[in-house]
């Protein structure tokens, strides 16, 4: 087998590998790269090989970076079939269908505003463009290997949101294996990562490669605290994050903290048409959910309680905007480079911005919680008065620890590739890898290994 690495190299988004069987070139992701609008789009419109050249895609789960450009590969000729889990077939239909929707209306909200003269920007792809991309999605269950040509492929839980894979492909007497993003034990809603068989290479996320995360009880506590100080204060918490899995997150801590206390009643909003659609496709996939999760669910709705309230139509949402009183918003997009958290006001002193995900390089997310004031948004200049706090114990992504001890774990590893994360990411861990005994290397894009 030959990999080589054109997307999340020593970078974050845009996860997307090429691995040639001999028989058969397989894509493992296809994801939206994320940053600079200009350099987005130029990424995104163009692949480094013909996508009629590619037999499958096979993808890890169903965020943005990993399955969002699939509607321009299907578009530009790719004709073969996308295997995934049956959670991540739902989701991504959702996710999918939501990113062309937005693209639509932030084009046509920047060609509202756009300079004199100056050319309309486009969409990267078109609702029908999804529709022929979703066409291609084939469910495989965890633990069922399936056949592409003279390959196997088995999908395990990575533990990241749901229906997240692992992935190992087994060609020409080699295995490579694929944590896509791995996620972390103890979380309050998953099951944990598991362990997969021996593998000649390894494809590895390195997304937090040089850090440790607060225990998730911590992250907890510090959001009810932070909570109960802004509605104090007398203002607004605003909390941008993932429609899938971060969303579902912070609204089942939220069910916690109001139970036990931890927080004063706030009228709560889920302001995200996608996040609400996603947390039913939670309710319907128990197989990725841990115990503790399915057993609310057969008692209550852990995704929901008193003050909360989910937010569907446009006007709804704009009607926040009016509240005098405190009160929360979760709203999407996680990384604030979309959707309806570009609304909301980040001008009140007596307001609060939380991070609860990772932002990458170059987004608005990452501007606001390095502390860059003004900001743009939709091509106009705002200050940034609100408070901004983070709260890394949220991650669905494993920490430096959490990486190494799940390589530990397993039965034997080859070579090993440090992917998705930015380099200073992908070099540390490839470091500490390499202090326990390990063959670690950072590949850069375009690089080709022999597996």
């Amino acid at each position: 087998m030959q990999v080589t690495f054109y997307g999340a190299a020593r970078t974050v988004t845009g996860s997307m590998h090429l691995v040639d069987t001999g028989g058969e070139r397989l894509l493992l992701d296809c994801g939206m790269f994320q940053g600079r609008r200009a350099e987005s789009q130029e990424i995104n419109a163009h692949f480094p090989f013909p996508p009629a050249s590619i037999g499958a895609v096979v993808l890890s789960h169903a965020h943005l970076d990993h399955c969002g450009n699939l509607p321009t590969l299907v578009r530009q000729g790719f004709a073969g079939p996308v295997h995934c889990t049956p959670a991540t077939r739902d989701l991504v239909a959702l996710i999918l269908r939501d990113s062309a929707k937005v693209q639509q209306q932030d084009v046509a909200f920047v060609n509202k505003r756009r300079a004199e003269g100056a050319p309309p920007t486009t969409p990267l792809y078109t609702a029908d463009d999804v529709e022929a991309a979703l066409d291609r999605l084939v469910a495989q269950p965890y633990g069922r290997p399936f056949a592409l040509g003279e390959a196997t492929i088995t999908f395990f839980d990575a533990g990241h949101i749901l229906g997240s894979a692992v992935t190992t492909i087994d060609a020409g007497g080699r295995r490579l294996g694929f944590t896509g993003d791995l996620g972390r034990s103890g979380t309050s809603i998953l099951r944990g990562p598991e362990t997969p068989p021996a593998v000649d290479v390894l494809l590895m996320e390195s997304t937090y490669g040089d850090r440790l995360h607060p225990p998730y009880a911590e992250g907890e506590r510090r959001l009810g605290e932070l909570v109960g100080q802004t509605v104090a204060a007398g203002g607004k918490t605003l909390v941008p994050a993932f429609a899938v899995g971060r969303a579902q997150d912070i609204a089942y801590a939220l069910h916690r903290l109001r139970d036990g206390g931890g927080i004063p009643a706030v009228r709560t909003f889920m302001d995200s048409p996608m996040a609400v659609d996603a947390t039913e496709i939670f309710r319907a996939h128990p197989e990725c959910l841990n115990d503790e999760i399915r057993a609310r669910l057969e008692e209550a709705d852990p995704f929901g309680f008193t003050d909360l309230r989910y937010v569907r139509s446009v006007d709804d949402s704009k009607a926040l905007n009016a509240i005098d009183e405190p009160f929360l918003v979760i709203a999407t997009s996680g990384m604030c480079e979309s959707g309806r958290i570009l609304h909301h006001h980040i001008g009140d002193p007596r307001s609060a911005l939380l991070i609860v995900g990772f932002q990458a390089a170059n987004t608005l997310g990452r501007r606001l919680a390095d502390g860059v004031s003004p900001v743009n948004i939709f091509g106009e200049p705002h200050d940034v008065r609100l408070r901004v706090n983070t709260l890394p114990s949220f991650s669905a992504h494993a920490d430096r620890d959490e990486l190494l001890a799940w390589v530990q774990a397993m039965p034997r590893v080859g070579r090993i590739f440090c992917v998705h994360g930015e380099e200073r990411q992908s070099l540390a861990l490839a470091g500490a890898l390499a202090a326990r005994g390990f063959a670690a290397e950072v590949p850069t894009r375009g690089q080709q290994v022999t597996v």
